[in-house]
């Protein structure tokens, strides 16, 4: 059986790390490629200053696999862009680079992360704007519960507005 365990991200501690994954070409879309090991530091020491940002690292069966940013989206990223709703919370993820990948883990990873973020009751929806271009992770929004509503423009991509309530979340993790 597969362990997920997600804990606090240490920007010092764990900066050598997510410098090698945010680098990485696999994770183009996280815009970090040419960052250097202190950029990558000094961008979590600010997340984890902000109020309304947080970084996690997630382990499983107790190794380092992936990146969550949680965000309140009225504060951050999509302020001003659309309409938040109470219980509204914004979310990033990333795994880890793999040369041995293994079939369904960011389907694991990625309901992992929804799993945490729903066991906050006060969290409706979980928001998420990845790039347009990321094709991949749109069919894996919407095969747990993600619907797509809108291009919305940000300063650094054309992002897909898309939102996951807790009922959907529910009904695609049991079928």
């Amino acid at each position: 059986m597969t362990t997920f365990t997600i804990r606090p991200l240490d920007p010092l501690k764990d900066a050598e790390l997510l410098h090698g994954w945010v680098t990485h070409p696999k994770a183009g879309f996280w815009m970090m490629w040419d960052a250097s090991l202190e950029d990558v530091e000094r961008a979590y020491a600010k997340i984890a200053a902000d109020e309304h940002h947080h970084a996690f690292l997630g382990l499983h069966d107790g190794e380092p696999a992936f990146l969550m940013e949680r965000y309140d989206p009225a504060h951050r990223e999509l302020a001003g862009l659309y309409e938040p709703e109470p219980g509204d919370v914004g979310m990033h993820f990333l795994v880890a680079p793999t040369d041995t990948p293994v079939h369904g883990f960011t389907r694991a990873v990625i309901t992992a992360v929804l799993t945490h973020l729903f066991a906050d009751p006060g969290t409706r929806r979980v928001v998420v704007e990845p790039d347009v271009r990321n094709t991949a992770v749109h069919a894996l929004n919407e095969a747990i519960g993600f619907v797509p509503e809108r291009e919305i423009r940000k300063p650094e991509k054309t992002a897909l507005l898309s939102f996951c309530t807790r009922e959907r979340f529910e009904r695609a993790v049991r079928a």
